[in-house]
Order: C-alpha cells, then sequence, then structure tokens
C-alpha cells in the first residue's frame, strides 16, 4: 500500500520594488515602444517657455504676467477636462465653448434679472450645462447619430440660444464680488504655502499607499526610492512656482497688493485630483477606457456602452459650464461671443496636446492641464512679441498638427511593438 505525499502550498513570491534605475530604463522602454503619454507636451511646454524667456526676459519671466498665464488658460483647461471624457470614447465634442457660453448667460439671468444668490445662479448655470450634454449623450449614444454631425448642429444651435438670452449686442454685467474674485483673486501668501503642503503631502502619501497595495498584490511596485524621487520633483516644481507667486507683483504696491497664487488655483486642483480619481480609481473610469479601447469588446465585456456615452458628454457640458463661469468671472460680464471664436478649438487642442488620442482609450486628466498650458504660453509669448493673430493661429495650429502627428506615429509603433 502506497501513500503520497502532497506538498505544502505555498504563496507566489510578492515582485521585487523596482529600482530607481529600473524604474527609468523602463519608462524609456516604453517611449521607445510608442508609449509616449505627456512627454511632447512638458517637452514643448519647457521650450517655449524658454524661447520667450529668452525672447522677452522682463515681460514673460515676472510674477505679474506668470499669474495672469494661469488665469488666461484656466477656462481652456477645464474645457479640455471634460474634452477628454468624450475623446477617450473616440467621439467629439464641438459645442463645448457655447454651451460654457450659455451657461454662464443662465446664471447671469438668474443672478442680475431675477436677483437670486450666487450660490441660486452657479447651480442654474451647472444644471444647464449638465442638460445640454444630457440631450447630446441621448442623440449620439440612442439614436446613433454621429457625435460630429449633433454637437455641429448644438454649436450652431446655442450660437442663437445664447443671443436670444443675451440679445444682439448686449451684455449682462456681473458685479457679484464672490463671482468676481473665482478667476481674478489670490490667495493669501500663508494659505498659498498650506496648499502647497497639503498637495506635496497628499501625493507622498497616496503614492506610498498604491506602492504598498500593489507590492502586497504581487504585482510591479516602485521603490521607496522613486517615489521619494517623484515627490522630490514634484515638491521642487510646485515649492518654485509658490514662491515666485508670493512675491509682491502690484505695480503701485502702496495702493493694491498682489501676491499669492491665483484663487482659481484652488478650483483647478479639486477638478483635477477628483476626476483623475474618477478615471483612474473607479470602474465608471476603466469602463470609459474600455469603451474607447473598443466598443464592441466593452459591450460583450457586459458594460453598458450607451449609459458610458450618456455619461460622457453629461460631464463634458457640466464641466463647461464651470468654464463659463469662469470666462463671466474673468470678464465681469457675459456677452453673445462669451465661450466662443477661439475658445473651443483652443480647448480640443489643449487636450490633443496635452496627449489624449483622438482615436479613444488613451488620456489622462492631467493632459487637459499640460496642453493647457501650452496654449497659453503661445499666446501670451506671442502677444508679448506684438506678433500679429494671423500668426498666433498659424502657430498654434501647427503646434496642434505636430501633437496629431506624434499621437498617430506613437499608436504606430506601440502597434508594431505588442504594446496594442
Amino acid at each position: 500500500m502506497t501513500s503520497t505525499v502532497t506538498a505544502p502550498l505555498t504563496e507566489l513570491p510578492a515582485e521585487a520594488p523596482k529600482s530607481l534605475q529600473s524604474s527609468v530604463r523602463e519608462y524609456l522602454d516604453r517611449v521607445r515602444g510608442g508609449d509616449v503619454g505627456s512627454l511632447p507636451a512638458v517637452l514643448g511646454l519647457v521650450a517655449l517657455a524658454a524661447v520667450f524667456s529668452v525672447l522677452r526676459p522682463a515681460s514673460f519671466t515676472n510674477a505679474f504676467n506668470v499669474a495672469n498665464l494661469i488665469n488666461q488658460s484656466a477656462a481652456v483647461i477645464v474645457i479640455a477636462m471634460g474634452l477628454v471624457f468624450v475623446l477617450l470614447l473616440g467621439e467629439i465634442d464641438l459645442s463645448a465653448g457655447f454651451t460654457s457660453g450659455t451657461a454662464a448667460a443662465v446664471m447671469g439671468v438668474v443672478l442680475t434679472r431675477q436677483g437670486q444668490p450666487w450660490p441660486v445662479a452657479v447651480l442654474a448655470g451647472l444644471l444647464t450645462g449638465a442638460f445640454i450634454g444630457f440631450c447630446i449623450g441621448l442623440l449620439v449614444a440612442r439614436l446613433g447619430i454621429p457625435s460630429f454631425v449633433v454637437t455641429l448642429a448644438a454649436f450652431l444651435g446655442l450660437q442663437g440660444v445664447l443671443l436670444k438670452i443675451i440679445g444682439e449686442g448686449g451684455t449682462i454685467a456681473v458685479r457679484d464680488e464672490t463671482l468676481i474674485a473665482l478667476n481674478n483673486d489670490t490667495l493669501p501668501v500663508p494659505l498659498g504655502w498650506l496648499l502647497y503642503a497639503v498637495v506635496v503631502l497628499a501625493y507622498a502619501a497616496v503614492s506610498v499607499r498604491r506602492a504598498q497595495t500593489r507590492r502586497q498584490d504581487g504585482l510591479h511596485a516602485d521603490a521607496l526610492s522613486v517615489v521619494l524621487a517623484k515627490t522630490a520633483v514634484i515638491a521642487l516644481m510646485l515649492g518654485l512656482v509658490t514662491a515666485y507667486l508670493s512675491q509682491e507683483r502690484s505695480r503701485n504696491p502702496l495702493l493694491t497688493s498682489i501676491k499669492g497664487l491665483p484663487v482659481v488655483v484652488v478650483l483647478l486642483l479639486v477638478l483635477l485630483v477628483s476626476l483623475n480619481f474618477v478615471l483612474g480609481r473607479t470602474a465608471f473610469g476603466r469602463h470609459v477606457y474600455a469603451v474607447g479601447g473598443s466598443a464592441e469588446a466593452a459591450r460583450r465585456a457586459g458594460i453598458n456602452v450607451l449609459r458610458v456615452r450618456l455619461t460622457c458628454f453629461t460631464i463634458s457640458s457640466a464641466l463647461a459650464a464651470v468654464a463659463g463661469l469662469l470666462l463671466a468671472s474673468r470678464d465681469n460680464s457675459i456677452s453673445p461671443t462669451t465661450g466662443g471664436a477661439e475658445t473651443l478649438l483652443y480647448a480640443v487642442g489643449a487636450a490633443v496636446i496635452g496627449g489624449t488620442s483622438l482615436f479613444g482609450g488613451k488620456g489622462k486628466m492631467l493632459d487637459a492641464v499640460l496642453g493647457g498650458l501650452v496654449i497659453a504660453v503661445i499666446i501670451n509669448g506671442m502677444g508679448l512679441l506684438n506678433q500679429p493673430s494671423s500668426v498666433v493661429f498659424m502657430v498654434t495650429g501647427v503646434v496642434l498638427l505636430v501633437a496629431a502627428s506624434v499621437d498617430a506615429l506613437s499608436r504606430k509603433r506601440a502597434a508594431s511593438t505588442g504594446r496594442v
């Protein structure tokens, strides 16, 4: 009679944490394989800032202009954040610009003509934007009309709605101090440094926690040295910006003192963190990427593709409404041109330049911020060089074309190396 001996079950060893050197090597391999991410936008932003700093050292690099760049780009960045959701699906939203203007006009009417307090007016504007996006999403997701056609029709129709609300040649003045402060005022210097400390510590805590969780699950995880190196870079960059903007930048400080981070930075950080969490840490975010990668495969996996598309268009238009609030705050008024002209084009360009793919399935919320800053630097720098609008449009168009080309080439490279 024979007996069998069963070897005891043992746990699979966890993956060893990646060192700083191996992490750098892995990142370079991904770049060579076509996964460039936001690298072109970062390099472009650094190059443009260096060029304008050399050509206009006194005006481009002063603290007043740096803060002005943030305020100027805030609305475009927020619209681009919403467009990231739509672009991840492989769709497009051409109506986001005038959605922001229409939502701002509704807010202005509720605030001034109906005499409601600013929270009620802001809520009315946000609901207007969400409703527009919901209607667009229904037409695209339920009826199957191409998003290009639906949003182009909305682009034209919302111009009429905006004119109807405000009137030909009319404006709605915004006098509420809270709304005006949103995209014009600055934080007290101590509060700005407190915000800096909170952001750096939160980033470090989340990075350490994520590395520990991945290590416990037996996945590749960054070593502590890698986490510390990333945190140090973030702390250095944000610290330099905070210190620079904490300087006095008023032309007449005896009358009016202007120093500290712009108030709108708080809103941008809140949106960046919360929306990045939605895309990267929730089931809905995973479904968005899945639908953008292959709608049919996502449907077979049990994902409600129609609901995902409807939600993404609703989110996009709701964020456009937030941008309309920022435009109204910046201009102290709402006019028939609010959100019009080149606002949408710059927002789409910002998302693509930042690294979001036009083909769907690839992109992050940080892309909108980086791309928006690139657009703002081009416009601001060209203005300081006294270049006409024709040159600004041509340069921006070339930058957008280069970004789209990089996206297409990187996808081909990734396909050839088996990374997609």
